[in-house]
């Protein structure tokens, strides 16, 4: 299990949920990981659950925070073999109760950021390296109350496609992914701690295989296209849903 022995890694929103699991999963197999998040306190006890990982404190908003975080990788000097672009944020609102702020917040992180992201480490990225946008099936399946958030999530699934074609000449594949329901904090940061478990047993019901998915099984997910097993897909979407997007 030392696959990625040597590589370097970056994780964003890497302190909880797919985010942390991704980076131990990836310090697992050798890499080094570079983790971001808004939280000080949430960083440091993600580097001690990782052991070989790197905590830059940001926003993947503020482009200032972006630039820190890759002047640390930089630092470093064995540039970038894996970019897992994971931060993002969601709320519900119906188109009606749709609110400037609640849209500009969503699209400034989930696109805006992820753009940046992307963007300033392209001189980082060493050939050969993978870069995996986080999507979901929300961009798919129309649930009420989720537009604005499934809406960020179609973007960078276009954004994939064009970003794989216009790096393939340096060998970098960009692939996304399309977790579904996944139980991870962010749902009873959403929706309350009260009204959580009847919120996932509503999902867990929608899916095929009866239950929600795992933080470790998307990891299991993003490790694969980060590998050189994936060294044949490139513009990819990679659905790990439990089949919830296929009926």
């Amino acid at each position: 299990m030392a696959q990625f022995e040597g590589k370097t890694a970056v994780v964003t929103g890497g302190s909880s949920g797919i985010g942390l699991a991704t980076a131990r999963r990836l310090a697992a197999e050798g890499a080094h990981v570079f983790i971001t998040g808004r939280r000080q306190a949430e960083l440091d006890a993600a580097v001690d659950a990782i052991g070989d990982a790197t905590a830059v404190r940001g926003d993947i908003a503020d482009l200032a925070d972006l630039d820190r975080l890759y002047d640390a990788v930089r630092a470093r000097g064995k540039g970038v073999d894996a970019l897992f672009v994971n931060a993002a944020v969601a709320g519900f609102a119906t188109l009606e109760q749709t609110t400037e702020e609640h849209f500009d917040q969503i699209f400034d992180v989930n696109v805006r950021g992820t753009l940046f992201t992307v963007q300033k480490a392209l001189p980082l990225l060493n050939e050969g390296s993978s870069v995996i946008v986080n999507c979901s099936v929300r961009a798919d399946d129309g649930v009420a109350e989720f537009g604005t958030y499934a809406a960020t999530k179609a973007a960078l699934r276009s954004y994939t496609r064009t970003w794989a074609n216009e790096l393939k000449g340096r060998g970098i594949r960009v692939n996304a992914i399309s977790p579904g329901t996944i139980d991870t904090p962010a749902i009873a940061a959403i929706v309350g701690e009260e009204n959580a478990e009847e919120v996932k047993a509503g999902f867990a019901a929608r899916v095929p295989i009866g239950r929600l998915g795992t933080s470790d099984e998307v990891a299991a997910a993003v490790a694969f296209l980060a590998s050189d097993q994936s060294s044949f897909i490139v513009g990819s979407n990679l659905y790990v849903d439990g089949g919830e997007n296929q009926f």
